[in-house]
């Protein structure tokens, strides 16, 4: 499970998530990304995980990312800044998608490459639906962000779906998965958009990646 907060930790996250955010940037191309100016977070996940409901939830506001109940949606590396001190990043989701499997395709070209190639990226957070626990895709994920020694953190999505013993049971599980993988965190982080368990202290955990603000 993801480790206490302090209260100036969770005080320093809700500081941040309430600063402007706001949509800057979406492209499918790696050769058209913004500047590599800010600190950035990107958040992967299968499709229809919840990446745009978590990021709403984060940010605290209901129509920031956009979400849908047909996975596949985000088609794009969409991008947020987050006032002038660190961008969100939405990508694609990966895995099952009613799309044509050469768009698929050109979606994981676009993951992995920015995922691999993107020097300011200090985080991603890989999104694992509660429900169902680690899928082979997200192994996939898992190894190349090992390779490309990327740090990341597993996030559980929608915990209030899952009753407190399965719960229980799927963070152990991934948890001693994650030992064998160099560049994860140790420790699984469980969440929900819906109830905003978990959100404050995801909040403080991002926060310390975060450029300064110019008094600091």
């Amino acid at each position: 499970m993801a480790e206490d907060s302090t209260p100036e930790e969770i005080e320093a996250g809700r500081i941040l998530f309430a600063q402007e955010c706001r949509f800057v940037w979406a492209t499918a191309r790696i050769d058209q990304l913004p500047a590599a100016d800010l600190p950035e977070i990107a958040f992967a996940g299968r499709s229809n995980v919840g990446k745009s409901s978590l990021i709403n939830a984060l940010t605290g506001r209901n129509t920031l990312a956009r979400t849908s109940n047909t996975p596949g949606r985000t088609q794009q590396l969409n991008f947020f800044d987050l006032g002038g001190r660190a961008r969100l990043v939405d990508l694609p989701g990966y895995g099952y998608a009613k799309v044509s499997k050469s768009l698929v395709e050109s979606w994981n070209t676009l993951l992995r490459a920015y995922l691999k190639g993107r020097v300011v990226l200090r985080r991603a957070c890989v999104l694992v639906d509660s429900r169902h626990g680690i899928k082979a895709s997200d192994r996939e994920i898992m190894e190349l962000l090992d390779h490309a020694a990327v740090p990341y953190q597993v996030v559980l999505t929608k915990t209030d779906k899952t009753g407190p013993t399965e719960l229980a049971g799927r963070t152990a599980e991934i948890e001693a998965l994650l030992k064998k993988h160099p560049a994860a965190f140790p420790t699984v982080h469980p969440t929900s958009a819906q109830t905003g368990a978990g959100i404050a202290e995801l909040r403080a955990s991002l926060a310390t990646l975060a450029a300064p603000t110019p008094f600091q």
